[in-house]
């Protein structure tokens, strides 16, 4: 299989001649301009975590990154299988916990053993990322240009995503900019980071027409309120799908996350547990993105979301003509704007609207599209047993 490469800055483009070539034929064009430089992309996949919030169907057992959630493939296998050809599995790093990582690589069989990055313990998407870009530098060079993305997002547009990455990669093989791909925000969430685009890297290409802008300021889960007030202003959701080299990350994590800094000369030098024990765990939007000045924010629509609880599965997933979007066997009768799941058995809805239902072996979970947002009440409340082993019930 010939290797894909990352856009070369100097490769034509025309939005004109790409609409006009048929969808073969551009994958094609594509593929050669990615030819055109030595640099291959590289990602690195956060899937830490078992996701408590897609509970009774995550378990310790059966971590959300395996779940079908979406469509019919697990969520870690969407991730890896949207980024080929652009990034194919041999490059593709996966960092995730001591735990689930069996179960993950089961899911994503494609992508080697050895690309597996075991956690010693819960780092933190700052350091994780540290210990991403490490890896990619060791293998493919410090100046290798990587993709970092969490396993659990949903993208409606794969190849627009393609696209997309192929832009920025453009963008972060020539400058020391650490590259963001923000979503056009269609609602006020809260539970979101917010980039505010300032002046346009290329004065001929404003945002407007999808230029890539410097960012003025990062704002991370605002409240209702503010996030009206960002999005007036024309603020982007942080899709947490950014595109940088290994070693301007690097350099960034050291100036200004004081959480990871002292620990990247112990990574550096290969010692990953006494890296472990020495960072403290901070996130990526607040250790990096909320304190860096070399930011950049690219527009992409690619109908993009997080899933991240049951209710939100409502807009990622497909909807019947009164807006329930099921899995598995069910069947609606005047109902309205449910998420159904039915896993092993099956489900009989009757005149209901904005209900959670989810049924496993044993067990089944019904709330409200608003309790579901925050299981954390009810999971306290459950005995043990229960909550981990809920399909024993």
């Amino acid at each position: 299989m010939s290797e894909t490469r990352v856009v070369s800055p100097n490769a034509p483009t025309s939005v004109t001649a790409d609409l006009a070539i048929s969808a073969g034929t551009l994958e094609e064009v594509e593929l050669e301009a990615l030819l055109e430089t030595g640099t291959a992309m590289w990602a690195v996949v956060f899937a830490g975590g078992i996701g408590t919030r897609f509970w009774p169907l995550s378990t310790p057992r059966r971590p959300k990154q395996v779940l079908a959630l979406v469509n019919e493939r697990p969520l870690i296998a969407d991730t890896v299988a949207r980024l080929s050809p652009l990034v194919p599995p041999e490059r593709v790093l996966v960092v995730t916990s001591a735990d689930i990582a069996d179960t993950l690589h089961a899911a994503i069989p494609e992508v080697p053993q050895a690309n597996m990055l075991v956690e010693p313990r819960p780092l933190g998407t700052a350091a994780a990322l540290a210990w991403g870009a490490q890896e990619v530098a060791r293998r493919a060079g410090p100046d290798t240009v990587f993709v970092a993305l969490h396993a659990d997002l949903a993208v409606g547009y794969p190849d627009v995503l393609r696209d997309s990455l192929r832009r920025a990669a453009t963008i972060a093989a020539t400058e020391p900019y650490l590259v963001a791909l923000g979503a056009r925000p269609t609602r006020a969430e809260r539970g979101f980071g917010y980039l505010q685009p300032g002046a346009p890297l290329n004065p001929l290409q404003s945002r407007a027409v999808g230029g890539a802008c410097r960012v003025e300021h990062f704002v991370e889960k605002p409240g209702t309120a503010l996030a009206d007030v960002l999005i007036d202003k024309g603020a982007l959701w942080n899709t947490g799908i950014f595109v940088w080299r290994a070693r301007v990350v690097l350099e960034e994590l050291a100036t200004h996350t004081h959480e990871v800094a002292h620990g990247l000369p112990t990574l550096a030098a290969g010692a990953m547990d006494q890296f472990a024990e020495l960072v403290t765990s901070v996130s990526i939007d607040r250790g990096l993105l909320e304190r860096a000045r070399t930011v950049v924010v690219l527009p992409v629509d690619m109908a993009w979301d997080d899933v991240g609880t049951w209710a939100s599965l409502r807009r990622v997933r497909e909807l019947d003509d009164t807006g329930n979007g099921v899995m598995g066997q069910v069947h609606c009768v005047d109902c309205s704007g449910n998420v159904i799941h039915a896993d092993g058995g099956c489900v009989v809805a009757y005149g209901i609207s904005g209900m959670i239902v989810v049924s496993i072996d044993g067990l089944t979970f019904v709330t409200t599209q608003d309790r579901a947002t925050e299981l954390g009440p009810l999971l306290n409340a459950l005995p043990g047993s229960l909550r981990f082993n809920p399909g024993r019930h």
